[in-house]
């Protein structure tokens, strides 16, 4: 990880909560995305953990620059001390040019994961099953931005060390878009999960796609943090 990329986070995590219309909202917002409970930001502030709740509810003044800063440290320290995972996250979106919104989650896993457990994670369900069994990272993906914005080569980088990972693409009604744009980035990943649509609302073309590329096609249903959250729960 690089200092630039902490220095730019906390810019990013600091303005978000000065300009938003609920400061405490939007910290609770990036602490849950930090995977960071409320009693270990509060252990690292140094108060009880009721304050950080009285912050985050609305119950507490908004907070002046000040507290955002502790904040916005706290978050980074506990991140770098388990690792950095998330600043890492950040700084592989950075280095493609884009921006966190267009690539919501990214991340590693210490071990393969089973597609069967993935999808349990995740609460996908599987229409075609491809040359892989395992998934050992994945990266979701705004559908509209992506296919809007991405170069091949940016595509391609998202994938991270290894083609061994899900691609998920929220913001999609029938999956046509994403399905096509793979067919020109080689090698595919292992698996593909649409979100936000149930399996007859799929592309009638999706799973030949999928069976001549090879690769796992799924479809998540769930709502947008749920699915978030079952990511996160991975290891």
């Amino acid at each position: 990880m690089t200092r630039e990329a902490r220095e730019e986070l906390a810019e990013k995590i600091a303005g978000e909560v000065a300009l938003s219309d609920d400061p405490g909202a939007t910290v609770k917002k990036w602490r849950t995305d930090f995977g960071i409970a409320q009693t270990d930001l509060a252990d690292e502030l140094d108060v009880s953990p009721s304050v950080v709740s009285d912050y985050e509810s609305g119950r507490r003044e908004n907070p002046g620059i000040g507290v955002i800063r502790r904040i916005v440290e706290a978050l980074l320290d506990i991140d770098e001390r388990r690792g950095g995972e998330f600043i890492r996250q950040y700084a592989r979106v950075l280095s493609v040019g884009l921006d966190s919104d267009v690539i919501p989650d990214l991340r590693e896993y210490s071990a393969n994961v089973s597609l069967e457990r993935y999808y349990d994670a995740i609460g996908a369900e599987e229409l075609v099953r491809g040359d892989r069994e395992t998934v050992a990272g994945h990266t979701v993906i705004d559908s509209i931005e992506a296919i809007r914005r991405l170069s091949s080569y940016e595509f391609y980088h998202l994938y991270g060390e290894s083609t061994n990972r899900a691609l998920v693409f929220t913001n999609v009604t029938r999956g046509e878009s994403p399905l096509v744009a793979l067919r020109v980035v080689k090698p595919t990943p292992h698996a593909v999960v649409l979100h936000g649509i149930e399996k007859d609302g799929v592309w009638e073309h999706a799973s030949d796609l999928a069976r001549i590329d090879g690769f796992s096609l799924a479809v998540s249903p769930v709502d947008y943090e749920t699915m978030l959250e079952g990511h996160r729960s991975l290891p």
